[in-house]
C-alpha cells in the first residue's frame, strides 16, 4: 500500500508531460495539411486556367480569369492576386502556361507565410 501512495498524482504528471509533447505535433500535421490544401488548390485552378486559354480564339486573359475565379471560390481572395498567363511551347508544342504566386502562412493563419507557385499546362489549339 505504501508503494500506491507515493505514486499518487503521477498521472497527472504523465499527462502533463505527454501533452506538451504531442499537441505541437498534432497542430503541426494540422498546419502542414493546410499548406498542401493551398497549394493543390492553387495547382487545380492554374491547370483549369490553362484550359481555358487552350482553346482556338481563346486569351491568356480568359484563362487568368478563369484561374481568379475558381481560388475566389475555393479559398479567399489574397491568394488570386498574383496569377499570370502565357503561351509557351513545351517539347516543341505550343501551350498555354498559367502560373499563381501566393504567401501561404506556416504557423497558425497569421503568421510567418511559405511562398508558393504552381503551374498549369494545356497543348493550345492552333488553327490547321
Amino acid at each position: 500500500m505504501a508503494a500506491r501512495e507515493h505514486e499518487r498524482g503521477a498521472a497527472v504528471v504523465e499527462f502533463v508531460l505527454v501533452m506538451t509533447l504531442l499537441i505541437p505535433l498534432v497542430l503541426g500535421i494540422a498546419q502542414v495539411a493546410l499548406v498542401l490544401h493551398v497549394r493543390n488548390t492553387l495547382a487545380a485552378a492554374a491547370s483549369e486556367g490553362a484550359r481555358a486559354a487552350a482553346p482556338l480564339g481563346a486569351t491568356t486573359s480568359d484563362g487568368t480569369n478563369q484561374t481568379r475565379r475558381i481560388i475566389r471560390d475555393s479559398l479567399d481572395d489574397r491568394y488570386a492576386a498574383d496569377v499570370t498567363a502565357t503561351w509557351t511551347t513545351i517539347s516543341g508544342v505550343p501551350a498555354a502556361q498559367v502560373e499563381v504566386r501566393a504567401r501561404v502562412p506556416a504557423l497558425g493563419l497569421f503568421g510567418p507565410s511559405v511562398s508558393v507557385a504552381v503551374q498549369g499546362h494545356a497543348v493550345r489549339e492552333v488553327p490547321p
